[in-house]
């Protein structure tokens, strides 16, 4: 028998989603660091090495929460939208469009944040309040969406992959145990969907990172694809395409338990609360 979609509260995805943004990224910033510093053309030592690692935390806390209940209200608003129009043999479907339509709106909110915590992250004697003001006198708005086609670039192929097996694993393991999964169930779904969508697009973070780090004017700065990657594969072959492999995959694993079990735990808290 054919389960029905079950409509969720958007203002509940809206607040879990806003806690799971914010717990995941202040428990597990330092090996986001670290991946950074890995990635970026001057190197890990001469970009600050293991040294202050919680550079650029609190440009990335002020736009984590708001990103990432962004990104679910999306997601929740296209899944109410979508999975009452299809059967449940193509409901995966609706799940990519719903991770796609997600990613778009909370990077549209997070890139101006990410641009100034990467900075942050490889210039560590210069505060989030200078590289802000910096930003905005040399480069102006446009500075702060340094990127952001490369960010889209790489966040909606994670999506594709991250969401849907998310979304696939839970109701298998729903239908296996006969009754809706717990939030630390969800976790250990998260956590395996989001390390095999972040190995496989780590080369699209590659990619995001140098461009967001370019020196202004310089031919990567100017975002052309190709030629970054096309440069990345001259000078480091699989080595540069794949730089930060083990720290991406490491920080995303425990960063999917986090944020889809923090998010899950919030939304069945609040689905209580308001059915009081």
């Amino acid at each position: 028998m054919e389960s029905k979609p079950q409509k969720q509260s958007l203002t509940n995805a809206f607040l879990a989603g806003g806690m799971a943004g914010i717990s995941v990224d202040f428990i597990l910033y330092p090996i986001d660091t670290m991946k950074t510093r890995l990635q970026s053309s001057a190197g890990f030592i001469n970009s600050g090495g293991f040294r202050g690692v919680y550079s650029g935390f609190t440009s990335m806390a002020a736009g984590s929460a708001p990103s990432a209940a962004a990104t679910f209200f999306s997601y929740e608003m296209m899944k109410n939208l979508l999975e009452p129009m299809v059967s449940e043999d193509y409901r995966s479907f609706t799940h990519v469009i719903s991770a796609c339509v997600g990613e778009v709106t909370g990077s549209l909110v997070r890139n101006p944040f990410e641009v100034i915590k990467q900075r942050a992250q490889v210039h560590a004697k210069r505060n989030v309040v200078m590289l802000w003001r910096e930003t905005a006198s040399t480069e102006g708005f446009k500075g702060f969406y340094r990127g952001y086609g490369k960010t889209i670039i790489r966040d909606v192929p994670f999506a594709v992959i991250e969401y849907p097996l998310w979304e696939y694993f839970k109701i298998k393991w729903s239908k296996y145990q006969k009754r809706p999964i717990e939030s630390w169930q969800s976790a250990i779904c998260g956590s395996v969907a989001g390390g095999l969508a972040a190995a496989i697009t780590t080369p699209l973070d590659v990619l995001k990172t140098r461009v967001m780090l370019a020196e202004r004017e310089s031919n990567e700065a100017k975002g052309n694809t190709i030629m970054v990657l096309r440069n990345i594969w001259k000078t480091q072959k699989f080595r540069g395409l794949f730089s930060g492999l083990t720290p991406r995959v490491t920080w995303i694993s425990l960063g999917g338990g986090i944020y889809f079990g923090v998010y899950e735990w919030c939304k069945i808290f609040l689905n209580k609360q308001t059915m009081l």
